[in-house]
């Protein structure tokens, strides 16, 4: 599962993935272009693409493997609420040289064709807005337990030592 693919950086410059892209649209079949290769434009698709180079997806293995793999731009509604987690050796601040140039694939894909963008940035800061105010909750919530547990401490310190003997 992969959210949010429009954040991704991808190392070189924006201009110089733009050339790579233009070659890449040069690719096409000579006698009937819609037989492929096809050119996807989406964040999600072009990630798709890179992993299906990745993988041997004309075994059945692999073509299992893909056939699991799901992308998204952004990050939509069953999976906001799911923990995140990244891939700790993919970190550009790891990988990337200091001083080397990066762009986004939301940037590139954007400018090669992809039209959502703008649409994606709206709906991200109105989720991002949605945690906050949820995580504000949740950290007012805890307060008013602590709270709780603390006035009631004297009361259940009993039963607490009871319950500590038998591994509670």
């Amino acid at each position: 599962m992969c959210v949010r693919t429009e954040e991704i950086n991808i190392s070189g410059s924006l201009f110089r993935n733009q050339m790579l892209w233009a070659h890449y649209l040069r690719k096409r079949m000579n006698t009937n272009p819609r037989r492929g290769p096809y050119h996807f434009r989406a964040p999600a698709k072009i990630l798709w693409r890179t992993i299906r180079g990745m993988l041997p997806h004309k075994t059945p293995h692999g073509a299992a493997a893909l056939g699991r793999y799901r992308g998204f731009e952004g990050c939509p509604s069953p999976y906001d609420k799911v923990k995140k987690v990244v891939v700790p050796t993919t970190l550009a601040v790891l990988k990337l040289k200091p001083g080397r140039k990066f762009c986004k694939l939301g940037d590139l894909a954007s400018s090669v064709g992809w039209k959502h963008q703008a649409l994606i940035k709206r709906l991200e800061a109105k989720r991002l807005a949605r945690g906050a105010a949820f995580h504000q909750a949740k950290k007012q919530i805890a307060k008013l337990q602590a709270k709780a547990v603390a006035q009631t401490s004297k009361d259940t310190a009993a039963i607490n030592a009871e319950l500590a003997k038998y591994g509670f």
